[in-house]
């Protein structure tokens, strides 16, 4: 899909989209003539500009035939809100359309040059589709949306869509990409190499970590989630220096179990083949870091993604198992499926020895005790700091990928004492999301501010939205750049 921006509309043939906000319909004064006839159906389908609400018609045009679809945007919305409302809904109603072009016409509504920008942002995301393996599409199935052009914006506003939010589509179509794969694609090494590839020229410099560097060093929890895969386990490391070489960097680690079926713990049958996405967390750290480097970030950021596979074998680690981690600390393995957490704890000791972050936020499709608390509306954060808290709270808010503040406490944290070990991988059944941020907090060093996002709902939908289809959503990329934005940039 391209976005482009113009002064005003262009010849030919293109399906127009105007924007109505609640029940002012002062913007379809541009239909001349047509005004009149455009009003009254929209009474006669009792259209009152509600956001994301679209009305389809076709107008006379010229002595030509034009598709019209009048896009509500909302009476109270924020215009960034209101903006990537708007993009979305035109984009997702005219994609499989038969309209090659489409116009979004923004004249009277006021839009800065940030917020016409998010027209075309919210557009880029929610045409994204992942086609690659679908042979037997139908005519009325298949993309035919080309090119979107806004008009009547900002003068600003194609530059601060190439140099902010371009790079932001960019960053969320790589997880959308590595989440949607199947796992006989993308596993450890094959994620890897699909990162590496993606990466070329932004400037990202690449360290992977194989199993001969991981047992030297080790990692026995990350390892013992992995040794009963055929597929060996990588640790990869992104890097990027845009802040210069003063002041610690801050760390984003990313949970990547490419496919878990829960080893000897063995999962249900029934949804398994959805555990293709529990690399989730790996896949926004490295869609965030491709997008900051591509807008050239003003900060220091380094990205961890833990990788493995976790199936059952004769080799497959066993509940009751004992495992050293790289900080020296045992755990007990009581399940199996509680993987996520080892893979976690040994990739946030690595960090702290060799970059010395002053923060570190973690991201993970770690439990489905979340799901019983947040749905899918919210992922769940925990942390240690309340200023650090606050900040992802408001980037959640301002980015769309929303999160809901979880408690810690002393009382959970004694859930995970083990009677052989240090500690033991999962607690009772209550409280399970946060029993697992408690073993992760485990391994935090003291003075180290730590965040942990538990997107176990977040990253993949049944149902659309304005910005992503059913299925792969990039939730964690846009976070993880508004709080660079709204944090190490300013």
């Amino acid at each position: 899909m391209q976005i482009r921006f113009a002064d005003k509309r262009p010849t030919g043939d293109y399906a127009l989209v105007l924007p109505v906000a609640g029940k002012d319909r002062s913007t379809l004064g541009a239909l001349g003539a047509a005004q009149t006839t455009v009003s009254v159906a929209l009474d006669r389908q009792r259209f009152e500009g509600d956001a994301s609400s679209a009305s389809e018609q076709f107008i006379d045009d010229g002595g030509g035939v034009r598709r019209l679809l009048v896009v509500g945007t909302g009476g109270g919305s924020s215009p960034g809100e209101a903006a990537e409302k708007l993009g979305g809904t035109a984009a997702a109603r005219l994609q499989t359309s038969g309209e090659k072009k489409a116009v979004i016409d923004l004249t009277g509504l006021a839009y800065d040059a940030d917020a016409a920008a998010r027209v075309g942002l919210a557009a880029a995301l929610r045409s994204w589709r992942y086609d690659r393996y679908r042979t037997k599409l139908k005519d009325n199935q298949k993309q035919t949306l080309e090119e979107i052009v806004i008009v009547g914006g900002d003068s600003g506003a194609a530059k601060r869509y190439e140099a902010r939010w371009a790079p932001v589509a960019e960053g969320v179509s790589l997880t959308r990409e590595l989440v949607t794969e199947p796992a006989n694609i993308i596993y450890p090494e094959s994620f890897v190499e699909r990162v590496r590839t993606s990466i070329k020229g932004t400037g990202l410099e690449v360290e992977v970590l194989d199993r001969s560097a991981m047992e030297k060093l080790g990692m026995g929890a990350l390892l013992g989630v992995a040794q009963g895969s055929i597929r060996e386990a990588r640790l990869l490391i992104l890097k990027w220096n845009g802040g210069g070489k003063a002041g610690q960097p801050v760390a984003f680690v990313g949970k990547g179990v490419t496919f878990d079926t829960g080893g000897i713990s063995i999962k249900p049958a029934g949804g398994m083949e959805a555990m293709k996405w529990d690399m989730g967390g790996a896949g926004a750290v490295v869609g965030a870091l491709k997008a900051l480097a591509l807008r050239k970030a003003k900060a220091n950021i380094v990205g961890i993604c833990g990788l493995v596979e976790n199936m059952p074998s004769g080799s497959a680690q066993r509940p009751g198992d004992v495992v050293t981690t790289m900080s020296g600390q045992t755990v007990e393995v009581i399940n199996t499926d509680a993987e996520g957490r080892l893979v976690l704890a040994d990739a946030v000791t690595y960090v702290q020895r060799n970059f010395k972050p002053s923060t570190i936020i973690d991201l993970a499709t770690l439990t489905g005790a979340i799901l019983g608390s947040l749905g899918h509306e919210w992922a769940g954060l925990f942390s240690n700091n309340e200023e650090l808290a606050g900040k992802l709270l408001q980037a959640g808010e301002e980015s769309g990928d929303k999160l809901w503040r979880m408690p810690l406490g002393e009382a959970f944290d004694r859930l995970i004492d083990s009677p052989i070990a240090d500690m033991k991988n999962v607690g009772p059944r209550e409280g399970g999301s946060i029993t697992a941020a408690q073993f992760i907090q485990r391994f935090v060093d003291n003075g180290v501010k730590w965040a942990h996002v538990d997107m176990a709902g977040k990253a993949w939908a049944d149902k659309a939205s304005s910005t992503y289809d059913k299925g792969a959503t990039g939730f964690g990329v846009r976070l993880l750049d508004q709080y660079v934005a709204d944090v190490l940039e300013r």
